[in-house]
């Protein structure tokens, strides 16, 4: 029997009807195409995807930083006051996203406003006009971030360039947990109360600190960078001895050869030094999670990292002076194979560096000096690195081998000074980052 033709209303009904479905489904393809998990973070992740820019190019890590411990007298957070936080950037970009940490917290951590500007005066809290950006978290300007995790804003449209100081300001309104904190920021933060977040002059920053809080890293869209190399340290690479405000730290200086020289790989350079930091241990103080060892942070801070493509390490001092001390060369050797290891499986290359002089520093004893001696000539004979960086020989005295060159002390006996950072920097191979990993022999 031949049926009667649908009126026009009636089929545009049927028409519309099909594409709605097709969309819902489409739809669901797309959000299910991630997993299941709707974490706070896994969002943010799908956004920046389809968010990302369709120019040639690629996320690298422009600046970063280690959540170290949970900051003291906090139990509540920091609840109804802005943190801006100042960063200076070893990449340039057409693009920016910031990563921020609830590592510590106990209870998750709710940002209700963010923002990214450029500092109008090196280091301060002034913002360029027209520079300041909201920041958004899979659309949204709230994000709520669990204990222990951390999550990544949506690209913004940022022009970065190369040595710029950004400030990235956070607000939470509720209480939360601890705030996570990296205390050797050598750069001055701002504080204000209420949300002052897209405040573009300073007037409301009253308070002052030498903290970062709750950010961690700021990545680029960059044409140019082939990558990052990452700095995993204690205190000589957190550059705790250098001069305030003045991105004088190791890693700073070797931003600059990395920029200014014309052979060198065009990397970003990531500082994820912490003060105290141990190859084989955790823990300081009263909490055993604060200063997590290198073992256990390696995948979070270094692995994870936008672009990686070497790092440098520069630990061992540590393990040898900090409670419980290590006393057999060959177990911190280990831990610093175990992780060469873990970066050759990700294909990322290795440069390590000797152990620096600690000879006068306050307790060294000469049984200490032994087992630095120890790991060095393990370190120097091959078989642990990819390549080697003789920290070592850079900063030491030749007339008293043991020590620091007095003009590379800060006085201390044990970090450098500004020129001592400078030499560790100057002592880097350049063309020792460029290759790809080859196997360690273990």
């Amino acid at each position: 029997m031949k049926r009667s033709p649908l009126p026009h209303g009636a089929a545009y009904a049927v028409l519309a009807s099909l594409v709605g479905v097709v969309i819902v489904v489409s739809i669901a393809i797309f959000l299910t195409a991630g997993g299941s998990d709707d974490r706070p973070a896994d969002r943010a992740h799908e956004a920046r995807r389809s968010a990302a820019p369709a120019a040639t190019g690629g996320w690298v890590g422009a600046w970063s930083t280690s959540p170290a411990v949970a900051e003291a007298d906090t139990p509540q957070g920091l609840p109804g006051r802005s943190i801006r936080n100042v960063l200076h950037t070893t990449l340039a970009g057409s693009s920016a996203r910031v990563h921020l940490s609830n590592l510590f917290g106990t209870t998750p951590l709710t940002v209700s406003h963010a923002s990214l500007a450029l500092a109008a005066t090196p280091g301060g809290p002034a913002a360029v006009p027209g520079s300041m950006r909201a920041l958004t978290f899979g659309g949204r300007s709230t994000v709520t971030i669990p204990a222990g995790r951390a999550t990544v804003s949506d690209p913004v449209r940022f022009a970065v360039g190369y040595a710029a100081d950004l400030m990235v300001t956070t607000y939470s309104p509720t209480p939360s947990g601890p705030v996570t904190l990296h205390p050797y920021a050598r750069q001055t933060a701002y504080l204000a109360n209420g949300d002052r977040v897209e405040d573009t002059e300073a007037g409301a920053y009253t308070a002052k600190s030498p903290y970062w809080r709750y950010v961690t890293g700021v990545d680029v869209w960059s044409t140019e960078a082939r990558g990052s190399v990452v700095a995993l340290g204690d205190s000589i690479t957190d550059g705790v001895s250098s001069t305030v405000g003045a991105n004088r730290r190791w890693t700073d200086f070797l931003a600059d050869r990395l920029r200014s020289e014309p052979d060198a790989p065009r990397y970003g350079v990531l500082n994820q030094g912490i003060s105290g930091n141990r190859i084989l241990l955790g823990g300081q103080g009263t909490s055993p999670a604060n200063n997590p060892s290198a073992l256990e942070r390696f995948d979070r801070d270094v692995l994870s990292r936008a672009g990686v493509r070497v790092v440098v390490v520069e630990l061992g001092v540590n393990d040898i002076l900090r409670r419980p001390k290590q006393a057999d060369p060959a177990r911190i050797v280990a831990g610093l194979r175990q992780l060469v290891e873990r970066a050759h499986a990700r294909g990322v290359r290795v440069v390590g560096s000797t152990l620096t002089p600690i000879s006068g520093h306050k307790g060294v004893v000469p049984e200490q000096e032994v087992v630095r001696q120890g790991v060095n000539t393990e370190i120097r004979a091959g078989g642990v690195f990819d390549h080697v960086v003789d920290f070592d020989r850079a900063l030491r005295d030749p007339a008293n081998p043991q020590q620091l060159l007095p003009a590379y002390d800060c006085g201390d006996h044990l970090h450098p000074s500004d020129a001592g950072y400078r030499a560790m920097a100057d002592a880097l191979d350049l063309d020792g980052l460029k290759s790809r990993p080859v196997a360690a022999a273990l």
